[in-house]
């Protein structure tokens, strides 16, 4: 089966970037940003970008570009006889699947709020009101049955079509209309009486609210935490991406654009709501209710808050969108290789498989809320969010970087060779050492870290 192919470099940057681009941005990082202490935070988080995930990022695309396959193929493609790396590739499909599970439900949440906000059915609502209605859509079972099948049948019908006909160019309209709602919405947002202080909040670090946060330690764990869910690295979503690629253009400098548009989303998220929080007197850290019952209230008080809601939430469904095609693509890709399908067979059979799996998510918040796997208040979705993002997605770039760097598995020559054919920028070997040693130590920090807190959670539970 001939290798498909992107069309053009800006489907390959935009793509990738919509993979990135999504609800850990415009809904977890301004969130945790407000909870976390603000500046502190954001630094932090810069910093980790920098030193862990534009390097961890190279490394997958290097991986599907040298390989020219996905997941489990690539690795079986570039490991030595008898070693087993592509075992990596199947937990990296594992977490593909899982995330989708939750991604699917989260971006049906985005699109019915755009739809309560459009239609007017928020207008006039106290906290009471909003609350109500927030707590209802996660009552209903069919209310969020039909968004999340909207969600994943959107992705089916782009993958259906094609890569270049179908998920590049949808991918890039809409992370063009998604960047174009950003600015408009960003801009909005500083003309409001408490910008300013908005912005100081968000931006100004500020040891006190990092001690009322638990900490530096606390705040800079999950500030990498946060850099590896945001870029979507470690499961295998940037390797497939990889392997679409040509040989024109170095991935050290590709990586660099994709994390910069990745960062200037999450950012600017937070410049459209802290800015808002603080002109009409609602808590910044509030939480992850913090977008759908926190802001609500704040277009409620806007004049015109009917458009401007409907256009965030409409843009925060967008970044969730994008990501869901994304690694929807990533599937059916992987499933074309391990099996021998071709495209519209795959694309249908994970049609099936991910909304099937949608269902636990759903169930948790209505017939399933007695299963409370870390303590009251948690649920599915808390135990497929602890899956992914505190043992996938860092045992994932753990084994990538462990891949890339050492003798025993691809070898840091062959990663810097491919990471480094091509114009533009060019990852220098002066990082070796940091590479092969100094970042597995901080993602083993970061995985033990996240055990640990949830090993409490349970002691706590069974304590009590």
């Amino acid at each position: 089966m001939e290798r498909e192919s992107f069309g053009s470099r800006l489907g390959f940057i935009l793509l990738s970037a919509g993979c990135a681009i999504g609800i850990g941005n415009v809904w977890k990082f301004p969130y945790l940003a407000g909870s976390m202490g603000g500046g502190a935070f954001v630094l932090l988080y810069l910093i980790f970008l920098v030193v862990l995930g534009i390097p961890l990022m190279t490394m997958e695309f290097a991986v599907g570009r040298a390989s020219r396959k996905s997941g489990v193929n690539a690795f079986q493609q570039l490991q030595k006889p008898g070693q087993k790396w592509h075992i990596n590739g199947v937990l990296g499909l594992a977490g593909c699947y899982i995330m989708l599970m939750m991604y699917t439900v989260v971006g049906g949440w985005m699109l019915h709020y755009c739809w309560l906000f459009a239609s007017g059915q928020l207008a006039g609502l106290d906290a009471a009101g909003v609350g109500g209605m927030f707590d209802g859509m996660l009552a209903s079972t069919p209310v969020q049955l039909f968004w999340a099948a909207v969600t994943v049948v959107f992705a089916f019908v782009a993958c259906w079509l094609g890569l270049q006909n179908g998920v590049e160019t949808i991918s890039k309209w809409m992370m063009l209309i998604l960047l174009g709602l950003i600015v408009v919405l960003a801009g909005y947002a500083m003309t409001l009486d408490g910008a300013g202080a908005g912005l100081a909040f968000y931006l100004v670090p500020s040891m006190e609210k990092v001690n009322a946060a638990g900490g530096l330690a606390s705040v800079a764990t999950a500030a990498m935490n946060q850099c590896f869910f945001s870029l979507s690295i470690g499961i295998g979503a940037m390797t497939i991406f990889g392997s679409y690629q040509d040989k024109k253009r170095a991935l050290g400098g590709e990586a660099i654009r994709i994390g910069l548009l990745d960062t200037f989303v999450a950012i600017s998220a937070g410049l459209i709501i802290f800015p808002s929080c603080f002109t009409y007197g609602v808590q910044p850290d509030a939480g992850p209710r913090l977008v759908f019952l926190t802001l609500p209230n704040v277009f409620n008080a806007m004049p015109g808050g009917r458009v401007w809601g409907a256009l965030f939430f409409l843009f925060m469904a967008f970044a969730a969108l994008t990501t869901i095609l994304a690694v929807f693509e990533n599937l059916v890709a992987s499933c074309m290789e391990l099996f021998g399908w071709q495209r519209q067979k795959s694309a249908l059979i994970n049609l099936v498989i991910v909304a099937v799996s949608s269902l636990p998510c759903i169930l948790g918040f209505s017939a399933w809320t007695g299963f409370t796997p870390f303590g009251p208040g948690t649920g599915v979705m808390d135990l497929e969010d602890f899956i992914v993002n505190n043992l996938l997605l860092p045992i994932g770039c753990l084994l990538y970087v462990l891949f890339c760097t050492h003798k025993k598995g691809w070898g840091f020559d062959n990663y810097l060779e491919e990471t480094n054919t091509g114009a533009g920028f060019k990852i220098p070997r002066a990082v070796q050492l940091w590479l092969s040693y100094g970042v597995p130590v901080l993602i083993l920090i970061l995985l033990l870290s996240g055990l640990w807190d949830k090993a409490k959670a349970v002691m706590a539970m069974f304590a009590a």
